[in-house]
């Protein structure tokens, strides 16, 4: 059971004693009943570090992304992966047709051993002609001829190479595969779909790469420096609290918006698996040490704000003046109305009275033993 449940489950209990619901006026007859405090029941005020700074806004994105997307047109024949499926480097993600590529290779190939033949005979041509040259059998204009039959088809054979090898590296094109090891973001084309050049074919995001991409006032970007702390909320994640630190700030501001970005690693033991997601949060660029009080002590009636102090055993109920929220411990700044030292009731109720005695709770007694039946008398003699 809850300090809170405890706390009002004792206050209920005890005006069930004296007769009269929470919800029937007091008449005057007796006074309010005490209440059972325990420990976790009271928060202590003290002194605490508080940080400020400016908000900040944005998204949580992955650091390592990569948009993979067409670089040669051509049908689709094949998704392998769908959004959501983790992917090894290398891993084939979508296979396009590679019918016609396959077919300028084979031509380029064949191209390339046509080329080297020729070579070839232009070579031992001029090897001949070079030893007739030696016996004078053999003209300087012949030899000039096969030099340059010789050298063309040398020009040819590293022509023919070059376009072997454009058609093999379109051909493994045909092939997409995983950049690095990561996660299928976001699935863009199905089997059957045409492909140009540029077309975007799918996603693919490391989840461990996570941080925060936010945005900033230009009024505060003086304060912001590399190495601050930041304490952030996520959607989705409800009241969880995740930390981090600013690495690098922007020397532009949007043109637009006039915001600064700041990007923001995660800290943390844990970090949001999903990209996209919003996130705001505060950057700490100063601390102070403050009263403070939990959120839960406090009691809001309209604009107003008061507390259940206890004092010499007695409720008193003190008006306060709240300053700015704590990001980090969710905890009030208080401005005038308490001191160091006071004890407040950490879970108040509506059923709490000014001057109600407010007693120590104390440890529930240990059960005694029913006392022995007793033993029955000896029976009589004779």
């Amino acid at each position: 059971m809850t300090p809170r449940l405890s706390l009002l489950l004792a206050a209920t209990l005890a005006l069930a004693a004296c007769g009269r619901g929470p919800g029937k006026p007091d008449k005057g007859a007796a006074a309010p009943p005490a209440l059972l405090v325990a420990p976790e029941d009271l928060h202590t005020i003290g002194r605490n570090a508080v940080a400020s700074g400016p908000a900040v806004t944005g998204s949580v994105q992955p650091e390592k992304r990569a948009d993979l997307r067409a670089e040669v047109a051509g049908i689709v024949l094949q998704v392998v992966r769908e959004n959501g499926d983790v992917v090894r480097r290398g891993d084939l993600l979508v296979r396009l047709d590679d019918t016609s590529i396959r077919d300028a290779l084979a031509s380029a190939e064949s191209a390339n051993r046509a080329a080297t033949q020729a070579f070839e005979q232009a070579e031992r041509q001029l090897q001949r002609l070079t030893t007739l040259r030696g016996s004078g059998m053999a003209s300087a204009q012949q030899m000039e001829d096969a030099e340059v039959r010789r050298n063309n088809a040398q020009s040819e054979v590293e022509a023919s190479r070059t376009r072997a090898v454009q058609a093999r590296q379109q051909l493994q094109r045909t092939e997409v595969r995983a950049p690095f090891d990561g996660i299928v973001s976001d699935r863009k084309v199905s089997a059957g779909d045409t492909a140009q050049i540029g077309k975007e074919l799918l996603k693919v995001i490391d989840p461990a790469s996570m941080r925060f991409e936010g945005l900033i006032s230009a009024d505060h970007v003086g304060t912001v420096k590399a190495g601050q702390a930041v304490s952030f909320r996520v959607s989705g994640y409800g009241e969880q609290e995740f930390v981090g630190k600013v690495r690098r700030v922007s020397p532009s501001a949007n043109p637009t918006t006039r915001q600064i970005e700041v990007l923001v690693d995660f800290t943390g033991p844990k970090q949001p698996q999903l990209a996209g997601l919003y996130a705001e949060g505060r950057i700490e660029t100063a601390s102070s040490a403050s009263l403070t009080i939990a959120a839960s002590a406090v009691v809001r009636d309209g604009d107003r704000a008061s507390a259940w102090r206890v004092v010499d055993g007695k409720l008193e109920r003190v008006t306060i003046d709240l300053g700015p929220r704590d990001p980090r411990s969710g905890d009030f700044v208080i401005a005038s109305g308490l001191s160091e030292g006071d004890r407040v009731i950490r879970y108040p109720t509506a059923l709490l009275k000014d001057g109600q005695r407010a007693e120590p709770k104390s440890a529930a007694p240990a059960p005694t033993r029913a006392p022995a039946a007793p033993a029955p008398p000896p029976p009589a003699k004779g």
